[in-house]
């Protein structure tokens, strides 16, 4: 499975990057392929490009504040709290799996 996320706190310091690299290190150890675009204060890192996005079978977004959803119009998209990715990814990660039968 393809995996493109977004992580983005309000502080937009270490708990942006610290999901984005828990989500990442779960998807790979479940043997997806993952790509997670961090926004935090020094702007946006990693970014997503059209191709990958349109590549997705799964689009995660694990934040607490406003994210554009735009982009990912017509992409399945998992909307949590990035709290909810910190605590367990690889349920994270196991729950997408699971819903999407792959």
């Amino acid at each position: 499975m393809k995996i493109v996320g977004v992580t983005a706190c309000t502080a937009g310091i270490a708990h942006t990057y610290i999901v984005a690299q828990k989500i990442q290190d779960a998807a790979e150890a479940a043997g997806h392929q993952c790509k997670i675009e961090t926004q935090g204060t020094i702007g946006a890192d990693n970014v997503l490009t059209e191709q990958e996005i349109a590549d997705a079978d799964v689009v995660i977004i694990a934040h607490d504040i406003a994210v554009n959803l735009d982009r990912f119009k017509d992409k399945r998209v998992v909307d949590i709290p990035i709290s909810t990715a910190m605590k367990n990814p690889k349920s994270l990660i196991a729950t997408i799996e699971k819903k999407l039968g792959k």
